[in-house]
């Protein structure tokens, strides 16, 4: 049996959470339970990545310190990050133990929070704790608090062991109906790397900086094409899309781009091993919706960039089928 445990306080001295974690290690390792500890804090610049921690094992402990209000960014963005990279069929098989130790007012809804935030993702609940400790020496001290933090742990070595059912909460059926990412239906691989993309600040801020310089760069060119096509009008899209379509077998989509700032508010593009069809409006179902600035476009057009790297640096959204999306930066060649 495996049990990660993410540490979403600051790291501070006397902080109670630390020592409720540290009793919880000692009484699960004494069990022979393999437990792994993540400080969350140590970690923020590769929060993103640490859904792939998941992959193997049994159960976890989310643990945070209330000192303001809420759960914390840390835990938060981790919380976050799961969401959007997560495996959500291994999350299924989860168990999770959340643990709040606060020095102000509302550890209770903070612990309720991470519980209806895990059930959401889809894990399993587990019971947890949560108490108001002014003074770290108390909880120290005191061997009753001892004995309670030894039971709980017990109580989460067996409820994983004997995979201890639970009612099906409504909550649950968030995922299944509002899911932000439900139509990007990743392989675990490309989980795993658009997660470490997202996590790498010097990848993000570097394509970003090649961006400015290469927009830069073209500026004067851009400006003068545009003079000369009307860059922006229907026609001229039309024009640009077609020359720079290449079939390639199999890559067919339809896809509907949302364009701010231009003359053309919406083109839609039907993508066929046959040819390709464009549109000046929005009709039927789309495969990928995709919103972005018109200088954006004109960016992927003009060859300085492109859909992946708009996408990958923020500079554009998408939703819809992730492995469609990619069909067009291989049949248009700008």
């Amino acid at each position: 049996m495996k049990i990660n445990m993410y540490y979403g306080g600051r790291g501070l001295v006397d902080d109670p959470t630390n020592l409720v974690l540290n009793k919880m290690q000692t009484v699960l390792e004494e069990l022979n339970v393999t437990v792994e500890r993540f400080n969350l804090y140590e970690l923020r610049g590769a929060l993103t990545t640490l859904p792939q921690t998941l992959k193997s094992v049994d159960g976890i402990v989310l643990a945070t310190t209330l000192e303001w209000f809420g759960i914390g960014g840390y835990m938060q963005t981790f919380l976050d990050a799961i969401w959007l990279y997560g495996d959500k069929e291994k999350i299924s098989q989860i168990y999770m133990c959340p643990v709040v130790m606060s020095t102000t007012y509302g550890e209770r809804e903070a612990k309720l929070s991470l519980s209806n935030a895990w059930e959401i993702l889809g894990g399993l609940p587990c019971s947890g704790m949560c108490g108001y400790i002014k003074d770290t020496a108390i909880l120290e001290r005191d061997q009753d608090y001892q004995t309670l933090i030894e039971k709980k742990a017990e109580n989460l070595y067996r409820t994983i062991r004997q995979k201890v059912k639970s009612l099906p909460a409504s909550n649950q059926a968030v995922k299944q109906t509002v899911a932000l990412n439900q139509g990007m239906n990743l392989t675990p691989q490309e989980t795993e790397q658009l997660s470490r993309y997202a996590a790498n600040e010097g990848y993000v801020q570097k394509q970003k900086e090649d961006i400015k310089e290469l927009t830069a760069f073209f500026g004067d060119k851009l400006g003068e094409q545009k003079k000369k096509t009307g860059s922006g009008g229907f026609s001229d899209y039309t024009t640009r899309f077609q020359r720079a379509y290449t079939p390639k077998p199999g890559g067919r989509g339809v896809f509907t781009l949302h364009i701010t700032g231009g003359n053309t508010p919406v083109v839609q593009l039907h993508v066929e091993p046959s040819g390709l069809t464009v549109f000046t409006q929005e009709g039927g179902r789309s495969d990928v919706e995709i919103s972005l600035e018109q200088k954006v476009l004109d960016d992927i057009m003009s060859g300085t960039s492109d859909f992946q790297k708009a996408f990958m640096t923020g500079a554009m959204k998408m939703k819809g089928d992730f492995a469609v999306f990619r069909i067009l930066d291989e049949v248009f060649s700008f």
